[in-house]
C-alpha cells in the first residue's frame, strides 16, 4: 500500500468554479421578484432544464416532465430557457475570475478552471483569500451564488466545489486530502463513470480513499492510463493542465432541434433538417473545417429514430450542393403516416479545410463562386444576426415558429428588444428586470 502524499505547501493551487442551479439562477437574477420561489427553466422543451433549490425541497428534479411537475406543485413558475442570457452571464463569471488570473479553463457554461499557482506574492494575499475574493466578486456582481474548490488538483477541486453546495467554499490542501476523500465514493469522482464504479466494486474499492492508497503497480495493472491519472490526481500529483484555447479540434459536429407541435408534413420537417445542416456547417465555416460523410435522422413522436448516412466524394464546408443528397435520402427515411417531432444532422471525418484537390469533374470556377456566396453569409451573419441569409430549404423552419402552444412562449430577453437591436442582431446585455 502506497502511503497517502501530504504536503506541506501548495504544489499547484487550482481553483473550480461551479455555478449553482445556473440557469434557473439567472432568471432569478435578472428578476429578483422570484427569488425564494420554486422556479423551473425548460417551458420550451416540456421537460425540467434547471431548477431553483426551493424547486428541488418540494421534490422536483431535473429532466422530469412539466406535465408531472404542474401536479406535484401547482404554483411552480415555469420560464423558457433564456441561452442568450445565460451565456452573457457565463462571459461575465469568465471575466471576473480573469481579474485574478489569465490561466482559465472556460469548461462549460456555468463552471471554470482557474490557476492561482504563484500569485501569492503578486497579489499580496494567500490562494485561500484570493479564492474568497473571487467567489465574493461573482456573488455580489452576477446576483447568482457560486461553489469553490480550491486544492492541488483539478480532479480534488472538483470535489471539493461541491462539497459544501449551494454557495461554498472549500479549501483541500495537500495535507487535508485523506480527511476530504477517505469515505468518499468513487462514484462521486469526476471522471470515474457508472461502469468504472461496477467494475472497482468488483475489486472490493468503493471509497475514494480505498483506491487512493493502492500501490503504484497495482492501479498499472487494473486500470487505463485515464483512471491512471485520476489515482495520481487524487494522490495530489496534478497532471492534469487547464486547457486556455479555444477548443476547434472537433472529430464530428452535431445539431439537433425538436418543434412543436408534431409534424406529418413531408417538406416541413424537411425543412427543420435543412435548417439543421445549414447550423452544422456555419459551425464548420466558424472553426475552418470541411466533412466528407455526414449522417441525418429524423426523430418520431414516439421516440423512435430513422436515420441514413451520406458519403460525398470530396470534403467541403458548404451546405447548399448536398441538400439535394440529403433529400433523396430524407425520402427513404420518412414514413407519411408518422408524426415527427425533431430532426439532426452529424458531420462526420472532419479535417482542416486546406482548398481540398478537386477532382476532375468539378468545375473550380463554381466552388470558388459558391465560397465566396458563403463567405458573405458569414459575413452578413456577424453583422446582423444568424440566418439574415438562408438557402430555400430551410424557408419554413426559419420563418415558422419552433413551438408553438404554451411551448411557444418567447424569453423575456426576445420579447424586450433594446435600442439598436433586432431580433437577429443583439447587443451583449441581459434584461435585468428592476436591476439597475
Amino acid at each position: 500500500m502506497s502511503a497517502i502524499i501530504s504536503l506541506s505547501s501548495w504544489p499547484r493551487a487550482i481553483l473550480h468554479i461551479d455555478g449553482d442551479c445556473f440557469f434557473a439562477s439567472c432568471e432569478v437574477a435578472k428578476n429578483p421578484a422570484l427569488k425564494g420561489k420554486p422556479v423551473v427553466t425548460g417551458l420550451e422543451r416540456g421537460i425540467v432544464s434547471s431548477l431553483t433549490y426551493e424547486a428541488k425541497a418540494l421534490g422536483i428534479k431535473r429532466a422530469m416532465s412539466l406535465v408531472e411537475v404542474k401536479k406535484l406543485v401547482p404554483s411552480v413558475i415555469l420560464v423558457p430557457s433564456d441561452y442568450e442570457t445565460y451565456s452573457l452571464y457565463s462571459v461575465r463569471m469568465y471575466n471576473i475570475v480573469r481579474r485574478y488570473t489569465s490561466i482559465v479553463e472556460e469548461y462549460s457554461i456555468d463552471e471554470c478552471f482557474a490557476e492561482l499557482t504563484g500569485l501569492r506574492g503578486p497579489m499580496h494575499m494567500s490562494y485561500e483569500e484570493m479564492a474568497v475574493k473571487i467567489k465574493h466578486d461573482l456573488d455580489t456582481e452576477l446576483g447568482i451564488t457560486f461553489s469553490l474548490g480550491l486544492a492541488p488538483t483539478k480532479v480534488l477541486a472538483k470535489i471539493a466545489s461541491k462539497w459544501a453546495k449551494p454557495s461554498g467554499l472549500t479549501v483541500i490542501s495537500g495535507r487535508d486530502i485523506e480527511y476530504y476523500i477517505k469515505d468518499l465514493p468513487v462514484s462521486k469522482v469526476w471522471g470515474i463513470g457508472p461502469q468504472t464504479t461496477a467494475y472497482m466494486n468488483t475489486l472490493g474499492i468503493r471509497t475514494t480513499g480505498q483506491f487512493m492508497t493502492k500501490d503504484k503497480d497495482w492501479v498499472v495493472a487494473n486500470f487505463s492510463k485515464p483512471h491512471q491519472e485520476i489515482w495520481q490526481e487524487l494522490r495530489g500529483q496534478s497532471v492534469y493542465d487547464l486547457v486556455t484555447t479555444p477548443h476547434n479540434a472537433y472529430q464530428s459536429i452535431s445539431k439537433t432541434k425538436t418543434f412543436t407541435p408534431p409534424s406529418c408534413d413531408r417538406e416541413f420537417v424537411f425543412s427543420q433538417l435543412s435548417k439543421n445542416i445549414e447550423n452544422a456547417f456555419i459551425k464548420v465555416r466558424r472553426h475552418q473545417l470541411a466533412t466528407k460523410k455526414i449522417f441525418i435522422f429524423i426523430k418520431t413522436q414516439d421516440f423512435r429514430y430513422r436515420g441514413i448516412e451520406l458519403k460525398l466524394s470530396q470534403h467541403t464546408d458548404m451546405p447548399l450542393e448536398l441538400i439535394p443528397l440529403v433529400r433523396i435520402a430524407y425520402q427513404q427515411i420518412f414514413v407519411a403516416d408518422k408524426l415527427y417531432r425533431a430532426t439532426g444532422v452529424v458531420l462526420i471525418d472532419l479535417t482542416e479545410n486546406k482548398n481540398n484537390q478537386l477532382d476532375l469533374f468539378t468545375s473550380v470556377i463554381h466552388v470558388e463562386k459558391m465560397s465566396r456566396v458563403f463567405q458573405s453569409f458569414d459575413e452578413l451573419a456577424d453583422k446582423y444576426g444568424k440566418h439574415v441569409l438562408f438557402i430555400g430549404s430551410s424557408f419554413k423552419a426559419i420563418t415558422g415558429r419552433q413551438y408553438q402552444g404554451e411551448r411557444g412562449v418567447a424569453t423575456e430577453r426576445k420579447n424586450n428588444i433594446l435600442k439598436g437591436e433586432t431580433k437577429r442582431r443583439r447587443i451583449g446585455l441581459p434584461m435585468l428586470g428592476s436591476v439597475v
